[in-house]
Formats: structure tokens, sequence, C-alpha cells
């Protein structure tokens, strides 16, 4: 079995534990309007659109619009030269950036989310812009521009990947003002979903 199966397997049980939890939830919040929850990134000053809603509901999972159908989704170590080169350009671990990716856009390069994020990493125009990525639909750009804002998130948050990944899903001025992961839902889902891919890739690296 190759690691993209098995991280399928483990997306596959997340999906249906998520199914499982909302289903009874539903049970005691049949009246509290749906919350936007999200695996999509922030805007350059960390607000995201998701965050806005979530302010004013509460329950459904917000996710991106994939430009590619399953029938064609297209396969991830296409992906690899472009990975390597921006690993080796941010210092970050590699089996992190396909983690992310993983997370963000299920390796679909024409991805986009209803708040307008774009590309393999989920990059918001204003963040893109900032980061120097002209086209957020070239994987080569949008690996680059994402995981050089990874790496500074790092350095933000002092090597801490769970603090950084939470800043890269609900912005970093909420990973400060928490002292941590913020406590939404949304992020705490989204870190423990990508430690989780993080973790298999890394196992698995020689196969890839």
């Amino acid at each position: 079995m190759s690691v993209y199966d098995r991280i399928n397997q483990i997306e596959q049980r997340l999906q249906s534990l998520e199914a499982r939890f909302e289903s009874n939830r539903s049970l005691t919040t049949a009246s509290t309007p749906p919350r936007v929850v999200s695996g999509s990134s922030q805007s350059a000053d960390g607000v995201s659109f998701e965050r806005l809603v979530n302010s004013m509901t509460e329950g459904q999972k917000f996710r991106p619009t994939h430009g590619i159908s399953g029938a064609s989704r297209p396969d991830p170590a296409q992906f690899d030269g472009f990975i390597r080169e921006a690993s080796q350009k941010w210092n970050v671990d590699e089996s992190l950036i396909r983690a992310v990716i993983k997370q963000e856009s299920g390796f679909d390069p024409r991805a986009t989310s209803w708040c307008g994020a774009q590309g393999l990493m989920q990059l918001m125009p204003e963040t893109a812009a900032g980061l120097g990525v002209k086209d957020s639909y070239d994987p080569q750009q949008n690996i680059m521009g994402g995981t050089r804002y990874l790496r500074s998130l790092l350095d933000r948050f002092d090597g801490n990947i769970s603090k950084a990944l939470a800043g890269y899903n609900a912005g970093p001025g909420a990973v400060e003002k928490h002292g941590g992961i913020p406590p939404y839902q949304e992020t705490q889902h989204y870190v423990a979903n990508v430690l989780e891919f993080y973790r298999v890739f890394k196992e698995n690296r020689g196969a890839i």
C-alpha cells in the first residue's frame, strides 16, 4: 500500500468520525445555526472569511471547492520536485509541506475555496501577492509561496509546528491572542489532521 493510499484511509476515517460527531451533535443542537469550518488559509492580516462567518453561526464544515473532479484527481508525485525545491529553499520538512497540501487542497492545483483561497496550499490573493506569487494556480509558485509563509510562521512561533499550523489556518494573531492553538473547533481539527498526515508522510518518506 502506498503512502497516498494510507493517507486516503486516514482521511476517510476522520470524515467518518466527524460525520458521527455531527450526527450526535445535531440531536442536541438542532436549533443552533450552522457553523462554517475550514481547511483553507487565512488572509494576510490573519482574518479569514470562516472566522467572520463563525462569529455568527455554529456547526457545518467549510470545505474548498475543488477545480478537478475525483475522476481526474492529479498524481501527488508530480509535485515532488516543486516540494523538494521549496523545502530546500525555506528549510521546511518536505513531509510537512505535503501534509499541508493534503489538508488544504487534496493535491488539486485548481482548488478554490468559497472565500477565494487558491491552489495547492490555498493562498488568499492578498497573501499570495505579499509572498510574490503571481499565479496561485501555478503549482511551483503556489508551493514556493505557501512554504515561505509556513517558514515565517515556524520562525514566529520558535519552531512549534502545532502553533505554526494553527497560524496557517486561523491567522498568527489568533494564536498569539490565545497563547497557543485557538479554541476553535475548525482550527483544532485542522492541526490534528495535518499532524497525522505529517506523521504518515514522514514514516513513508522513502516510498514517496
